[in-house]
């Protein structure tokens, strides 16, 4: 989302979010079929910050290049480059396209939730409870163009290295301890990329902040209690999967194989031995630490009123 609706989804992270999740899956859903004429899916993951920890609400989606056609029942279809020129960089559908109808669709779900009276408005955001105060906030952002990103899979990368790319954005926090630089005099410095390009930058800066500030940003993006920030949807749903598995099985001739998971939960009562990776011989665990939970860290007089309403 634009920047301004991100900073809105602070105070109403359930709603906001999940029209996100709608919105993206909707919106990408259409686009695919009108285009490719295939069954679509996806799988898709949450998240609130930018490099600088700021509120940048978006979601990546994983998303098959291809499906059981919509056209030609029985018969197995692969995304074709969109028709333009200027648009060979682009795969899976038109990301122009995308972006027009993600926009609308979610600005007209923000305005079903103003319509039910679903958006806490308060603050600085009281005078927006007006229906054509808000109305008038929002024509901006269809004049905009709004971010849809497609990115291929890289040369010679294999489903598995799709799928644990995605993988990496599913654990861990706002910020990895690699990227804290210092904490020193009440200044915490961490480095973040520089520019606002797709694909990021190697390219780093250094981030000072107060304590409290980057205390501040990292609590932006506690999700609410219980929420489910990874979700699938089309063929990758829960009510579609084993049908659509099996049927992309078949149209391509895969066989099907015991999966990784199955085995690990065959064998999770099995003794599991960690071997040294210089010299394989086993290793003994001498110390661990359990992490306490963010409840616990958190705890104190100053920490956000959202935490405790999550």
């Amino acid at each position: 989302m634009p920047a301004e609706l991100s900073s809105m989804a602070l105070g109403n992270r359930r709603v906001m979010f999940d029209l996100l999740f709608r919105s993206a899956w909707r919106s990408l859903k259409q686009v695919v079929e009108d285009e490719q004429q295939f069954e679509a899916a996806a799988a898709m993951v949450l998240h609130t910050w930018n490099q600088k920890l700021d509120a940048h609400v978006h979601v990546h989606a994983l998303v098959p290049g291809g499906g059981p056609s919509l056209t030609e029942p029985g018969t197995w279809k692969t995304s074709s480059p969109p028709p333009h020129e200027n648009q060979r960089r682009l795969w899976l559908v038109d990301a122009d396209v995308l972006r027009v109808e993600f926009r609308d669709r979610f600005l007209d779900g923000l305005r079903r939730l103003h319509d039910k009276g679903e958006l806490k408005l308060t603050g600085e955001w009281a005078h927006l409870n007006d229906k054509s105060a808000f109305d008038d906030w929002l024509k901006p952002f269809e004049k905009i163009s709004w971010v849809t990103y497609i990115q291929k899979p890289p040369e010679n990368s294999s489903p598995e290295h799709v799928v644990k790319y995605l993988a990496r954005y599913m654990t861990g926090g706002p910020i990895s301890d690699r990227r804290l630089l210092s904490h020193e005099d009440g200044i915490v410095t961490f480095s973040a990329r520089i520019g606002k390009t797709h694909g990021g930058s190697d390219e780093t800066e250094e981030i000072p902040l107060t304590g409290v500030e980057f205390v501040r940003r990292w609590s932006l993006h506690i999700l609410p209690k219980g929420y489910t920030k990874t979700r699938r949807f089309g063929g990758y749903s829960n009510h579609h999967r084993k049908r659509y598995i099996a049927e992309c099985r078949e149209l391509l001739a895969i066989e099907e194989t015991v999966s990784t998971v199955e085995t690990a939960s065959a064998s999770e009562d099995a003794p599991r031995e960690h071997l040294c990776p210089n010299c394989n011989i086993p290793l003994q665990c001498v110390w661990r630490i359990d992490r306490p939970s963010w409840h616990v860290i958190m705890n104190g007089p100053h920490r956000p009123k959202f935490y405790d309403d999550a």
